[in-house]
């Protein structure tokens, strides 16, 4: 009975971590790494879901505002089998669409105004981050294993 509760949580069940190959361009429009699986028991992964999030900044103290945007989603729905202690390593090419404001496109077609805008940003508490993550659906269990890793941009 334990055991089957174990299962049921994911508990000794399937691992999943996610390498990316950084730094990522952000003209390049796509992400290119590896997911890897590792498990104690046999089990059966019914799919892979990546999704890349920006988490957009600004204001400063009570003023600061975040919001998270999906840029990139990539679902890998193959289902295979995972024997114990077995490493599975899947290559992947997430692509995705780099959103730019008003002032980003200014600051990029105006070298004069380039050093006004970085530092309105600056002041404005302006900024971006960029994480990845990897979500496996495994058989017979409730919670998915779920990996999350930052990603080192550059523009």
């Amino acid at each position: 009975m334990f055991g089957q509760i174990k299962r049921i949580l994911g508990i000794e069940g399937v691992k999943i971590d996610v390498d990316v190959h950084q730094p990522v361009h952000l003209s390049s429009g796509k992400i290119t790494g590896i997911i890897r699986l590792i498990t104690l028991r046999d089990s059966e992964v019914t799919g892979i879901k990546l999704k890349m999030i920006e988490k957009y900044h600004r204001g400063r103290n009570k003023e600061k505002l975040i919001d998270e945007y999906l840029i990139g989603e990539l679902d890998l729905n193959e289902s295979f089998q995972l024997k114990k202690e077995e490493i599975i390593e899947i290559p992947f090419e997430l692509p995705f669409t780099n959103y730019q404001s008003e002032m980003d496109k200014f600051q990029k077609s105006n070298f004069v105004a380039s050093s006004f805008v970085k530092m309105a940003k600056f002041i404005k508490g302006v900024k971006s981050e960029y994480r990845i993550e990897a979500e496996a659906s495994v058989s017979g269990t409730k919670l998915s294993p779920l990996a999350k890793k930052q990603i080192l941009i550059q523009s």
